[in-house]
């Protein structure tokens, strides 16, 4: 589809407007980054900044950045990561590349625009470095086994010991003796195959299993009914999954569904189990609380 000279002229305006917010941004995000990646973002801003002078040329206006985006932005950035909020921003904006092709048939000077975005793209992918992405397989090791154990000893704990206090002090403890083991276990891991800082990744291990066992158990301690407090903690299984998954499909370009569909499975699955589990104890054992 041709668009008309005003079509066009409407998203140089756009694509003007994006330029000079993630210049912004860019510099934002710079101000917190280590040498090696605040070289790279600077560098970047500095290019944003060139095409937004570029594209005032065509437009002959100036534009303001958005100032509540370089504030969202930046705020991504500082809680989870630059990368992460880079290729949010990304994605949000719908691809500044496809915009550009959109314009460039009424408007050739956005060619060189194009191939800086292409490079800008290549940059956040290959050169940009940070620790939460690199730990990230130490991360997922210890949510996964936080879900998977977790989820099925506080549901079979839930009905063979029947009281929400008693339930969530025996998952704590269950908790915390299991974060402190995957937390050895990552260090010992790391150590052997010499890719990763062993006591980083045992850090970034035991604190993903420590915080998913705080979430898990928490319903038992606010909650006085059992019934509701496994609810409450099969929704906080569901949250942090999703939560999580997306996170790892926009830094690392991964589809969410499929990979959530088969963790939200594996959890709920064993949780489904050990509840079963539970029930028979609690019937042919006799557990009596």
């Amino acid at each position: 589809m041709t668009l008309s000279k005003k079509e066009a002229l409407a998203l140089v305006e756009k694509a003007q407007r994006n330029e000079i917010t993630e210049h912004y941004i860019y510099l934002a995000l710079a101000k917190n980054a280590d040498e090696h990646n605040r070289q790279i973002l600077e560098s970047i801003a500095k290019d944003e900044l060139r095409h937004y002078n570029m594209l005032k040329g065509i437009t002959g206006k100036d534009f303001q950045p958005d100032k509540l985006k370089v504030w969202l932005y930046t705020l991504l950035g500082r809680s989870f990561g630059f990368i992460f909020a880079l290729k949010a921003m990304e994605n949000g904006e719908g691809g500044a590349q496809r915009l550009y092709e959109k314009i460039k048939h009424a408007f050739a000077d956005v060619a060189p625009i194009i191939k800086d975005e292409e490079k800008h793209e290549m940059k956040i992918l290959n050169m940009l470095k940070e620790e939460k992405v690199e730990y990230a397989g130490s991360i997922v090791l210890g949510l996964n086994d936080a879900l998977v154990e977790l989820t099925g000893s506080i549901a079979g704990l839930s009905f063979a010991l029947g009281k929400t206090r008693l339930v969530g002090i025996a998952g704590l403890i269950i908790g915390i003796a299991a974060s402190l083991s995957m937390a050895a276990s990552s260090y010992l891991s790391a150590k052997e195959e010499e890719t990763e800082n062993p006591l980083k990744a045992s850090l970034y291990t035991g604190l993903a299993y420590i915080l998913t066992v705080v979430l898990l158990v928490l319903p038992y301690f606010i909650l006085n009914s059992v019934a509701m407090a496994l609810l409450a903690m099969l929704g906080v299984t569901i949250f942090v999954i999703a939560a999580y998954t997306y996170y790892m499909s926009i830094v690392k370009d991964e589809p969410f569904f499929h990979r959530f569909g088969e963790m939200a499975a594996i959890s709920l699955g064993v949780a489904a189990i050990s509840y079963a589990i539970g029930w028979l104890l609690k019937k042919y054992v006799g557990v009596d609380v």
